[in-house]
């Protein structure tokens, strides 16, 4: 049949599209093609595209549009393509293929009926596909640190989101299956584990008949990997047997991403999320008190349709009464297709943006403060890059997420992949600085 092609994948978006990612490379490299980084010397790129916000739309668009401009033949798969499927076939010729969320594992199908002179819609209506841990997968984060994905979809329907829309309804992993991919992610070196869904503290409800997150982690404490850390957690599902888990399995880190998005019970009505404004104060104090040392990160959305001062306000009061380690801030994007899109009173976006300002600025001294209150401890650090000029080494303590929270910039020498202690000396709004701790040991040559 000749040679295969190569084949290079662009991935844009989320963690989720990147497990995605990281499948589709696995099948094609299991199927014997060339996978090549290097866009320019593929025959064939993959564009993995997020479709959450306008924004990210934007981005992946500008993606496709500049490989059509190389001349690349173009495969759009992730979120854009099952939102846009046929419209994305007919503005691009370039794209040979549109391949949904549900569908990224028939990639290798999709590319010999291209090859056999096919343009191919591969896009299911309603999403019902979760890999698991027999689907080939190839990596492309740090050595130290692989996503888990524990669930797909999701069964809410907040007013501004399109995602079960692009995803579909939940559907859970059992727990055999992902102890048996964590046992394997442990056996190739892997010291972080993130654990991701679209709501993960709703994990095994579909599957099981009510949430099981409580028994995963106590079953993920038996594998052999230092840090787990759990993303998305919904406050109301962070019940008692969950918080003694996390409590009594030591390698699951107290680090709690609560996707919040307002204070307002108002604005959580008319955002129409699950439990009604019902995260007050006494939830988060609740958490405080269970997890003294947790390491609590937050998301809001500003300029929701109808939020005025007061609700904004409100919300700066919350955040400064609860001093959250990270908080995120994203000023409203109206969706098509969203029951948001159509609401009245949207606001302008230079309201939006002075908003998301404000907020951010009330967050960046509480940010500093916590990160100054870690210097002069030793505190273990996953080493994950070097500086190329100045041969510093970058790392993450257990307080910080990949890509979202900061970095801590270590003095020394250390294996990348591996966590170390290390001495804070210094600390700015986002970052930490220190150097190596060296054992008694290593110094005696």
């Amino acid at each position: 049949m000749g040679k295969k092609p190569t084949i290079a994948i662009s991935h844009l978006g989320c963690e989720k599209n990147r497990i995605d990612t990281e499948h589709m490379l696995g099948l094609l490299v299991q199927a014997g093609y060339q996978v090549d980084n290097n866009e320019e010397l593929a025959d064939y790129v993959i564009v993995n595209t997020c479709s959450f916000i306008e924004a990210a739309r934007t981005e992946s668009v500008r993606t496709l549009v500049e490989l059509a401009e190389a001349d690349k033949k173009i495969v759009i798969a992730g979120c854009m393509a099952q939102h846009f499927q046929q419209e994305l076939l007919t503005e691009l010729p370039e794209a040979r293929a549109v391949v949904g969320t549900g569908d990224y594992h028939k990639i290798v199908e999709v590319i010999e009926r291209v090859e056999a002179g096919e343009r191919v819609k591969e896009v299911s209506a309603e999403p019902t596909y979760i890999a698991d841990e027999t689907t080939p997968r190839y990596r492309t984060t740090s050595e130290g640190v692989a996503y888990l994905r524990v669930a797909e979809g999701c069964d809410y329907r907040c007013a501004f989101c399109i995602i079960p829309h692009l995803r579909g309804n939940q559907r859970s992993r059992t727990i055999e299956s992902i102890i048996a991919e964590a046992e394997q992610l442990a056996s190739e070196g892997v010291q972080e584990l993130i654990l991701i869904s679209q709501i993960t503290t709703n994990y095994g409800l579909d599957r099981y008949g009510e949430p099981k997150l409580a028994d995963l982690l106590r079953a993920l404490g038996k594998v052999n990997i230092p840090w787990i850390r759990i993303h998305y957690a919904y406050p109301t599902g962070l019940t008692p047997s969950v918080i003694e888990a996390i409590q009594e399995t030591p390698n699951v880190l107290p680090y709690l991403d609560l996707p919040l998005q307002h204070s307002h019970p108002e604005v959580l009505r008319a955002m129409n999320r699950p439990w009604q404004g019902r995260v007050n104060d006494a939830i988060i104090e609740r958490l405080k008190t269970a997890l003294p040392n947790a390491v609590l990160r937050t998301t809001f959305i500003v300029g929701f349709p109808g939020e005025t001062d007061q609700h904004f306000d409100h919300l700066r009061q919350f955040v400064q009464h609860h001093e959250f380690d990270h908080v995120g801030v994203f000023t409203f994007s109206p969706e098509e297709g969203t029951p948001a899109y159509t609401l009245p009173n949207q606001l302008p976006q230079a309201v939006m943006e002075a908003r998301r300002d404000a907020l951010m600025a009330t967050q960046q001294s509480i940010s500093l403060k916590k990160n100054q209150a870690e210097v002069g401890k030793v505190v273990d650090v996953l080493i994950e890059q070097e500086h190329p000029a100045t041969g510093e080494l970058i790392g993450r303590s257990a307080r910080f997420a990949p890509e979202v929270d900061g970095l801590v910039y270590v003095q020394g020498e250390a294996r990348l992949g591996t966590i170390v202690p290390v001495d804070i000396t210094d600390a700015d709004t986002y970052d930490l600085y220190g150097s190596v701790v060296l054992s008694p040991l290593s110094v005696v040559h």
